[in-house]
């Protein structure tokens, strides 16, 4: 069974649940979980009860209910109640939930939550769980188990792998004489690439010309993509940031530049980009744009099957992508039934049939044997980006890095801010840089 709880659980501080609510932020807070188990009063004395909540759309959520009624099926006496929400009530739900007395048995968590939530005592070290057997790790990558840490400790388990990539229209691309892109293009290629797209003149459905992609300023993760092509870091450890000044300086100038040649999207095109329908891709208004591989099949069924996924550039071969968990699975700290709660969360990691109930719904399962095994249904985009991944590990990738520390949301937030000032001509990049990392950096000391 897991690790039994030492001392009493430290709430998390007011400054860490409204980090946590900040990925939300856009979403109304009023939006609520809609459950889908039955009441307390139909759960039969004596019968162990677990809680578990996750995030996801109406196909997520469908196949994960099916996989929880075979799990109950497999475990008489278990009752499960479920309850799921978009993605930016979820988050807000769960820091409530936190800072008022315990996250559910088992939760879905977004990377930049591990460090959050375990430093603040609501998620239930799963060491000896592990050891035990009571989740089973023998069929994923070592690496990519060790996402799920935090000071040494594993606290949560990766459901998904996922890996950053363009989504990119090939026959714009080919217009344009640009040849496929391949693992080790390179930031200058790209770069061209957009140039090349810029002068076509193509029109969009509003009448303006078409540009190469969307602005790669505003997204922290390209920056770290772009880091750790140059063998650099986004976090040193958990109180110290890994870049400086003049890198950050060096990347918003690379993109302020090509935002000011008309090769990528306008500042309020990009500001606008907040789902696919809205990103001045799915818009029609740019050629490429920037994601990760589990929304990748959005973009061909919204603009056709002429969308493809290409990598992420390189600085002179050398990827900067990574594997990362698309989300994890952790145990609350307060959960009075934690036994039951790991042989949850290994049963929708390991078990065969509930592999081919959930499918790619959370990208790549990282159990080897069932990802190879529920590829063989796969077609269309999700069969690409299943060969996407395997692609890029067989070209070689750095290890992932450790869970970001518990100031990541809220840093992330203050680095879309800072670039929108870059955008829309209120400050330098360098001054943008200098500003963002004298936030960050007091984020990382409170």
């Amino acid at each position: 069974m897991p690790e039994p709880r030492s001392g009493r659980r430290r709430p998390l501080s007011r400054r860490a649940v409204l980090a946590a609510a900040a990925v939300g932020l856009s979403t109304a807070l009023t939006a609520s979980l809609s459950a889908c188990s039955p009441s307390s009063d139909d759960v039969s004395s004596g019968g162990v009860t677990l809680t578990f909540s996750w995030w996801g759309n109406d196909d997520r959520a469908a196949r994960t209910k099916k996989a929880v009624e075979l799990f109950e099926k497999e475990h008489p006496g278990v009752e499960v109640r479920t309850s799921n929400a978009d993605f930016g009530s979820y988050m807000q739900k769960l820091a409530t939930q936190a800072a008022g007395g315990g996250i559910p048995d088992v939760a879905q968590l977004d990377y930049r939550q591990i460090s959050q939530y375990a430093g603040g005592g609501a998620l239930l070290p799963l060491g000896e769980a592990v050891a035990n057997g009571t989740i089973r790790t023998s069929e994923m990558d070592e690496e990519f188990v060790r996402t799920g840490t935090f000071e040494g400790k594993q606290y949560a388990l990766p459901m998904g792998r996922g890996i950053t990539g363009y989504a990119y229209d090939s026959t714009v691309y080919r217009k344009a004489g640009i040849p496929t892109p391949q693992p080790g293009w390179t930031w200058q290629e790209w770069a061209q690439a957009n140039r090349k797209i810029a002068a076509l003149g193509l029109k969009s459905p509003d009448g303006r010309d078409m540009v190469g992609a969307n602005d790669n300023g505003v997204n922290e993760d390209i920056f770290e993509d772009w880091l750790r092509s140059r063998g650099g870091k986004l976090y040193k450890s958990q109180t110290e940031l890994g870049f400086t000044e003049d890198d950050l300086t060096e990347f918003w100038t690379f993109c302020d530049e090509l935002r000011e040649e008309g090769v990528v999207a306008e500042a309020k095109d990009t500001s606008q980009a907040s789902t696919t329908e809205l990103s001045p891709m799915g818009r029609g208004l740019a050629a490429a744009d920037f994601t990760w591989d589990a929304p990748f099949p959005g973009y061909p069924a919204l603009l056709g099957d002429q969308v493809h996924f290409a990598p992420v550039p390189t600085a002179d071969g050398r990827q900067g992508a990574y594997f990362k968990p698309s989300m994890l699975l952790g145990v609350g700290a307060n959960s009075e039934h934690p036994k039951e709660a790991a042989e949850l969360v290994d049963f929708l990691l390991n078990d065969e049939r509930a592999g081919d109930i959930l499918g790619f719904t959370r990208s790549t399962p990282p159990n080897r044997t069932i990802a190879a095994r529920v590829a063989k249904t796969l077609d269309g985009a999700e069969k690409e980006i299943y060969e996407y991944a395997q692609k890029m590990e067989k070209y070689g990738l750095d290890a992932p890095p450790p869970a970001p520390p518990r100031g990541d949301v809220a840093i992330q937030t203050a680095f879309k801010r800072a670039y929108h000032r870059v955008m829309y001509e209120l400050t330098s990049p360098r001054e943008a840089a200098r500003e963002f990392i004298d936030e960050a950096e007091r984020e990382l000391r409170s």
